[in-house]
């Protein structure tokens, strides 16, 4: 092995410095990643899939599986297993001619993913080996003369991906054929074999035969079934850690009570139940979150089967897969997904309880989802604003205010209320008080159109842009329908009390973009139903229209979950302030660089503590330090500042202030910014975009100062994330607190 590392070293001193040359310098940067590639590829494989036969659609599908795995799981898993590093990290003379890749060594992703889609490209097309071959080896041969890869890199690389795409081609065609085989694939008979999809047919086959409801229902239980499978493998993997609110709520989940400053007590509940399952980890955190989604997938695909038949909810699992904030709250456990959930099922239950023949027991489902969802979270008291709705502009609903169901399943969400209201009771109705705050409703009316198109241009992106439209023009031309679909009237009642609030708040202050959240299914479930309505007259350009948006926000699912592919398509990282993952990357490395100056200063103090200003790093401090994660309730080490005030949930729990004498390590975040205007030009020309810092120190809150003899300023650490500084913090020593 020594050897063969003096000889893998000596190829890569002789590529990455014999070789410099002004022709090289040019061309080996450019094939290592290039702002041209992505628009390229897209372009290309489009017209692809508009222009190619059958061969070149299965082709180019074949490529985007082979890539994924190569680059997603085999690559990725080999890189942590060996942890090798990069040459310029073990050499200081090594010519860079790149940016510093994050990730370790071997393999090369970029050999993977090249000779992935080379080997594919191959296997349909066997000419294509005279372009594609020497461009993979040119990309992987870049690599080196770039000195950001050894020649081992990128020869395993190589070898990786072409064995990927090989295993990847293969196992594909015999699961299409072991489907066929057993009538779940009614295209199999048209095209039995995936490795010469047009040199086969089975005799008599001319159309593809019409899909039986069993099949498009199997369809969407597999969907539900992968997605679950590869969001447990997502947060298994460990890709992203958690959020502030997470952390937060986990602290909350160590301190039970009927209900919190700011939200009510479910939150804690859940992640009880998967820390209580898996442990005090991320994926513990998480556990219930994919789970909680696949319920809402269901409970979504089996109304509309009911009303729509099994096409449509197979519809409706795909918009709600391809959405970017429904599979966000796929992943993080927010009060979300459990607000969705109940909303989801008390609206559901609620369609049966309210038709003529609805029975007592189902008004009782709706007393049941209401109250468990308005201990989720408090926006699900809308839900009941839209029952007004209802009774008030649908008369045959009418009947049921003289039937006792409607007033139980009242009683249900009052008394499911009561730990709410008995906690604001002992504690000065503190949350009302907060979320008063957040609305912004002590403040005077002004009119804000900045912030109205701030809600309405995310809302844009983050709903899919394609179903986003849909859903709007389905809510607006369908509204003159509602007389003749009740079923429709119900739908857009349910999610308009949601929709028109925040609208309405919009004009006046920012809105958060997850706020909307229960609103959003009622309003898809009525999309559904209406194109689905219209579908003989518009499944000429709808079907299109609806997997194209349905490919796109997959996409944007993808990226959502990792946007280092971004960079690794456009051979350039995304720009730190447009990266929706900065808010939970680096929080580990923060605690730790907190905690080797709390560990040096309890080596002296052994009652020595930290303090931040803010509960969400102090909460991500508690979580990521193992010290303070070892038992947070009857020996915190983490502490927001003691104001004196109830600012957050630390006012009513324990604080430090009876550690008389003691030494603490206080921190807080440095602000940091770029200039609003021209991030994008600069991205695009590759010019540098990094955060600078707005200031280079900040002071000790007052309240802090004074609660100590003596506050040494210690500095300022950095945090970085694939060679980028993802936040900034200065610490403080404070000794003797009063």
């Amino acid at each position: 092995m020594t050897w063969l590392s003096k000889v893998d070293l000596g190829l890569f001193r002789w590529i990455n410095e014999a070789w410099s040359n002004a022709f090289f310098d040019w061309l080996m940067p450019f094939l290592s990643g290039n702002r041209l590639f992505a628009p390229a590829v897209v372009l290309g494989a489009i017209v692809g899939l508009v222009k190619g036969g059958r061969r070149m659609r299965v082709c180019l599908v074949m490529i985007a599986l082979a890539v994924g795995i190569g680059d997603g799981l085999v690559s990725n898993t080999i890189k942590k297993a060996v942890d090798r590093p990069r040459p310029f990290v073990d050499h200081d003379d090594v010519q860079l001619r790149v940016g510093r890749g994050g990730s370790a060594s071997m393999p090369s992703s970029h050999a993977v993913n090249c000779f992935a889609a080379a080997m594919v490209a191959f296997i349909y097309y066997r000419r294509s080996w005279r372009f594609l071959v020497p461009l993979a080896a040119g990309v992987a041969l870049s690599r080196v003369y770039n000195g950001v890869h050894y020649p081992s890199d990128v020869l395993v690389g190589s070898v990786l991906g072409a064995g990927t795409a090989v295993a990847t081609v293969w196992g594909v065609a015999w699961f299409w054929d072991w489907l066929g085989r057993l009538a779940w694939n009614p295209w199999w008979s048209r095209m039995p074999s995936l490795l010469a999809p047009e040199g086969t047919r089975i005799e008599g086959a001319s159309v593809v035969p019409p899909m039986s409801d069993a099949v498009w229902t199997r369809f969407a239980y597999l969907i539900v079934f992968v997605l679950l499978a590869a969001r447990i493998w997502y947060l298994n993997a460990g890709k992203i850690e958690l959020s502030e609110d997470e952390a937060y709520q986990w602290l909350w989940s160590k301190h039970p009570a009927l209900s919190y400053f700011s939200k009510p007590l479910l939150i804690a509940v859940a992640q009880m139940i998967g820390t209580g399952l898996w442990g005090d980890t991320a994926f513990g955190v998480r556990f219930l979150s994919p789970i909680i989604a696949a319920l809402i997938s269901i409970v979504v695909f089996r109304f509309i089967n009911r009303q729509a038949g099994s096409r449509a909810g197979l519809a409706a699992v795909l918009v709600v897969s391809a959405t970017p904030l429904m599979a966000v709250g796929a992943t993080l456990m927010t009060i979300d997904p459990l607000s969705v959930l109940f909303w989801c099922l008390g609206m559901f239950a609620g369609w049966k309880a309210v038709q003529p023949d609805g029975k007592t027991s189902q008004w009782l489902q709706v007393g049941l989802w209401g109250g468990l969802g308005l201990l989720s979270k408090y926006t699900n008291l809308l839900q009941l604003a839209g029952w007004v709705l209802i009774f008030l502009t649908w008369k045959p609903s009418r009947i049921h205010l003289r039937r006792p169901g409607p007033w139980l399943a009242l009683a249900i969400v009052v008394l499911a209320s009561l730990p709410i209201v008995i906690w604001n009771a002992q504690n000065g109705w503190i949350t009302a008080h907060h979320v008063a705050s957040d609305g912004h409703l002590g403040e005077p009316f002004r009119f804000r159109l900045k912030f109205l198109g701030e809600f309405i241009g995310a809302e844009f992106g983050l709903l899919n842009p394609v179903f986003f439209v849909g859903m709007i023009f389905a809510t607006v031309a369908g509204f003159r329908l509602f007389k003749e679909q009740p079923l429709w009237r119900y739908l857009f009642l349910m999610g308009a009390p949601v929709f028109g609030l925040y609208l309405a708040l919009s004009f006046h202050s920012r809105i958060l973009l997850n706020w909307i959240a229960p609103g959003v299914l009622p309003w898809f479930c009525l999309m559904i139903l209406f194109w689905n309505h219209r579908w003989p007259r518009v499944r000429h350009w709808a079907r299109p229209v609806f997997l194209g948006g349905a490919a796109f926000g997959l996409v944007l699912v993808v990226l959502v979950h990792d946007t280092n592919v971004i960079s690794k398509i456009v051979g350039q990282p995304l720009p730190l302030r447009m990266d929706p993952l900065r808010r939970v990357r680096g929080w580990s490395d923060m605690a730790e660089a907190v905690g080797v100056e709390w560990r040096r200063l309890h080596a002296e103090d052994p009652r020595a503590f930290i303090i931040a200003n803010h509960y969400g790093i102090t909460s991500q401090v508690a979580f990521y330090l193992p010290e303070a994660r070892k038992d947070p309730k009857n020996n915190p080490i983490a502490f927001y500042m003691a104001t004196g005030a109830p600012d957050n949930q630390f006012a009513f729990w324990p604080s430090y202030l009876d550690r008389k004498g003691a030494s603490a390590i206080y921190f807080h975040q440095l602000s940091d910014h770029q200039p609003a205007s021209g991030w994008f030009f600069d991205w695009i020309a590759g010019n540098s975009f990094e955060f600078v810092l707005a200031e280079d120190s900040a002071p000790v809150p007052d309240v802090v100062r004074s609660q100590f003899t003596e506050v040494i300023r210690v500095g300022v650490r950095e945090i970085e994330y694939r060679g980028n500084v993802i936040r900034r913090m200065e610490l403080y020593e404070c000794r003797g607190l009063r």
